[in-house]
């Protein structure tokens, strides 16, 4: 009996052993599938890029292990400012500002440097200030200004220098030009709280920054930023405002667009190794029709006066309090054949407003790119035209998180357009209002608090690729095996210095 019985356990152990390996193949094929699916699962890497690929997998698997042990010290789980400091003495950062990301195609003009170099500028000469309770007020010129201000116009060096505390004075002037503070969750308690506090600073240091010399620099220096973060191109959106010079002069919205030509010729001039930079003429949406094709007129100037310069068109502000694209169809759709869309649209956490809506208005007139396309993950139908069309998702993981869509980025939706190896770029939208990196940190927060624990090198590598491809840069192919030359210096230099 008892030979029976031992027979008996054999066997219900023999056919437990199959099931279980049975559902343990079935599993990993499962798994396999859904890597394989995700993006970056098409490149191949060199003996080289492995052994880097183990170097980073080994800090970040650290990293997110001890995160799920320890939740509480997980810091994409937390504020962007929680943590945006604290990440940059991290080795996986320092490799990853170090490695080179190909294009910025998704960022506005006056907030891609931070509060410090906008401090910086108010020691220019001729530079004045009124101070109104809880405003600022700036603007150059050559003598008093006799425009509204309910104190008194002061050169800023008189005002600075008289204070008392010289100090003390940048430290409070220096609060105007960012949304940074110790306490968001509280103050910034929703998105239209945190929207008219950034739409502020833009105000502020508008007049500031409209001054034709500074204007200029401006731009030269966000481009050197750029590059300096291993950025090699750059797709800038403006709403080209006016400018004005000491002697009275205005400058047009083409003008502008000239001033802007002319910085990035030198730039370039001093730069060579940068590819390059366009224009993306993106006046506001909250407008009426009228203003919408007189805009259109300015981009089509612009373009006859710079067809290389002008990369295309697009609306942008707060699209839930701005006018939806559906307002301006007819206007829209007549400049389509002369002019390419890369319209903002989905930057919403509502679902069937027009604010969402729009996202199937940008597709429908043939948008090149989609910027943020944060709620089209509500829309399959939407989803499956991005990837038929392949309309690049302009992804601002940062920006998404700072302005209240998101709270913890593993709940992005970037997460699922990863999977499912959707046409994404990575981008950062206004990286020195946050006081970020111009693209780094974007990257970094990603591929640690949005990618899977198995998302490696392959990913960092095509979404890097992924920015020249959706480009509008000329001479691509070209552009890309520059990428390549830049891809193996890097590679060879983590190889070698061991990291």
């Amino acid at each position: 009996m008892w030979s029976v019985t031992v027979y008996f356990l054999i066997g219900v152990v023999s056919v437990l052993a199959n099931d279980v390996k049975t559902i343990v193949d079935e599993r990993n094929r499962l798994l396999k599938r859904e890597l394989d699916m995700m993006i970056g699962s098409d490149i191949v890497l060199s003996d080289s890029e492995q052994k880097v690929n183990e170097m980073i997998m080994k800090l970040k698997i650290n990293e997110m292990d001890f995160g799920f042990e320890h939740p509480q010290y997980f810091n994409y789980s937390k504020h962007f400012f929680e943590y945006k400091d604290e990440v940059k003495k991290s080795k996986l950062f320092k490799l990853i500002k170090q490695m080179p990301k190909g294009a910025v195609l998704h960022a506005h003009d006056t907030a891609i440097l931070g509060p410090d170099y906008l401090l910086n500028l108010t020691y220019w000469d001729d530079l004045y200030v009124c101070f109104e309770e809880e405003d600022v007020h700036l603007l150059f010129a050559a003598e008093t200004p006799d425009s509204a201000c309910k104190t008194k116009w002061q050169l800023m060096r008189d005002a600075r220098y008289s204070s008392g505390n010289v100090e003390k004075f940048d430290r409070e002037l220096r609060q105007y030009f960012t949304i940074v503070i110790d306490n968001p969750q509280e103050v910034y308690s929703d998105i239209n709280i945190i929207w008219t506090k950034f739409q502020k600073i833009f105000m502020t240091a508008g007049t500031m920054l409209t001054y034709m010399p500074v204007w200029e620099q401006y731009f030269y220096d966000s481009l050197k930023a750029l590059r300096d973060d291993n950025v090699m191109y750059f797709e800038v959106r403006s709403v080209l405002p006016e400018l004005y010079d000491l002697d009275g002069n205005v400058y047009n919205s083409v003008e502008t667009a000239v001033a802007y030509k002319r910085a990035l010729d030198k730039f370039m001039n001093d730069y060579p190794d940068f590819i390059g930079a366009k224009l993306i003429y993106a006046p506001l949406r909250r407008v009426d029709a009228k203003v919408i094709k007189d805009s259109i007129r300015v981009a089509r100037e612009i373009k006859r006066k710079l067809p290389d310069f002008l990369a295309g068109f697009d609306l942008v502000g707060q699209e839930d309090l701005g006018e939806p694209i559906k307002d301006f169809l007819p206007e829209l759709i007549e400049a389509s054949n002369e002019i390419d869309y890369f319209f903002h649209a989905g930057e919403t956490n509502w679902y069937g407003t027009s604010s969402d809506e729009n996202l199937a208005d940008a597709i429908a007139l043939g948008t090149r790119r989609i910027g943020h396309a944060f709620a089209i993950i509500k829309h399959p139908v939407l989803m499956e035209e991005v990837k038929k069309r392949n309309i690049a998702l302009e992804v601002n993981v940062v920006s998404n998180v700072v302005l209240k869509l998101v709270e913890d980025v593993r709940n992005h939706p970037l997460a699922f357009f990863l999977a499912q190896n959707m046409p994404v770029v990575i981008s950062s939208d206004d990286p020195g209002l946050w006081e970020a990196e111009p693209l780094s940190h974007d990257f970094y927060v990603t591929f640690m608090g949005v990618a899977s624990r198995h998302a490696d090198l392959r990913m960092l590598k095509k979404l890097a690729l992924n920015s020249l491809y959706y480009s509008t840069v000329s001479n691509k192919d070209k552009v890309i095996h520059e990428f390549d030359i830049r891809w193996t210096k890097f590679i060879d230099t983590i190889v070698k210095d061991q990291w």
